[in-house]
Order: structure tokens, then C-alpha cells, then sequence
């Protein structure tokens, strides 16, 4: 296993893709990021099952998977698939994106898209997480935070609370597993409210 970079904002060589300007455009969709997530808390999937999961056409499905394995992000699983039923895996767990650093061909527009984007896909992954309350055990939901804090901050003391934030959550990426762990997502935000009209 590889060293922790010293910088938790650096990327992790042997988990994280360094999203590249094709990355990027590829990630400008919303569902991709969706196909993503699911597949990287659930293991890898049909084209059938995330069609049913996300309630899409299988059409639909198949294109935004080859758009994916086009960029590198996902690949065929190729000891579980048939002609018939193919199986997608993420290539790596995690995506790092750092806005700061621009790859050859990048624009700020690749990083507003990537960002809405984000967004988007989180607040559909938060809806159904809403449908799923109600049959979340008493074990979980004891758990369970939900947790909004405003703060007066320059973006450099913001990239210091990222910086410390991302070294917290990465002290238990790594832990042994414990019976009963399951996927658990963590979303961060950490952007400046909309300016009042």
C-alpha cells in the first residue's frame, strides 16, 4: 500500500483518478457521476440493474457507460459478464477534481460544469436517500447527521477546513472492517450561497 500523500488535499496515487479536461467533460452529465457513485458503494452492475435503479431507458444507460469507459472512469468486468449481460466496475473509488490546477485544454467552464454537475447528481442521490428513511433500522438511524453550518471565511481559510476535514475522513477509509459496516456517503459542500437578487 502506498504512503498517504502528506497534503490530504493531494490526490492518493492508487485511489484516485485525476479527473483530466476529457474526464471532466465526460462528468459534465450528471448521471455519469450517479453511475459512478452507485457503482462505487455497490460494486459493479448491469446496464439492466442500474436502468432499473435510476428508472431509466436501457438505451440511455448504454450510452452514458460507454461515455464512462471512454474516459477511463469504468470498466467491463469481463470474468463476470456474458455477450448478453455485461458488468461495469469503477476503474478506481474515488475522483479528485482540484479547480486550482488546470490540465492542458481546461477551462473555467469545464470546472463550472463539473461543479453543477456535482451538484445535481448529489441532490438526486439525497432524494433517494429520503425514500429510504423510512425503513432504516433503529441501529442506523441512532447514527445517522444530517448538519449545516454557515461561516464567514476567505478562500484561504477554506482551503485550510477542506484540508482538515479530508484528513479526518481519511483516517477511517482504511480501517479493518467491522461486522455490520455498510457504504456510508459523506457529502461535503463547501461554496458561498447565492447572492441575494
Amino acid at each position: 500500500m502506498a504512503a498517504e500523500p502528506a497534503d490530504p488535499l493531494a490526490p492518493h496515487p492508487e485511489r484516485d483518478i485525476v479527473l483530466d479536461t476529457a474526464a471532466l467533460r465526460v462528468l459534465a452529465h450528471p448521471m455519469r457521476l450517479s453511475f459512478l457513485h452507485y457503482l462505487r458503494d455497490h460494486g459493479a452492475a448491469t446496464g439492466r440493474r442500474l436502468a432499473a435503479h435510476f428508472e431509466l431507458d436501457s438505451g440511455a444507460v448504454s450510452y452514458h457507460l460507454r461515455k464512462l469507459a471512454g474516459g477511463g472512469l469504468i470498466e467491463e468486468d469481463v470474468e463476470r459478464g456474458t455477450r448478453r449481460d455485461r458488468w461495469w466496475r469503477v476503474t478506481r473509488p474515488a475522483l479528485y477534481h482540484d479547480p486550482a490546477t488546470r490540465h492542458s485544454g481546461e477551462s473555467q467552464e469545464d470546472n463550472r460544469a463539473y461543479l453543477h454537475s456535482t451538484l445535481l447528481a448529489y441532490g438526486d442521490a439525497l432524494r433517494r436517500y429520503t425514500a429510504d428513511v423510512p425503513g432504516l433500522s433503529r441501529d442506523w438511524l441512532n447514527v445517522t447527521m444530517t448538519s449545516e453550518r454557515s461561516l464567514r471565511l476567505s478562500p484561504d481559510q477554506l482551503t485550510e477546513l477542506k484540508r482538515d476535514l479530508i484528513a479526518v475522513i481519511d483516517r477511517y477509509r482504511d480501517l479493518p472492517e467491522q461486522a455490520g459496516a455498510r457504504p456510508v456517503s459523506i457529502h461535503l459542500h463547501a461554496l458561498p450561497p447565492p447572492q441575494p437578487q
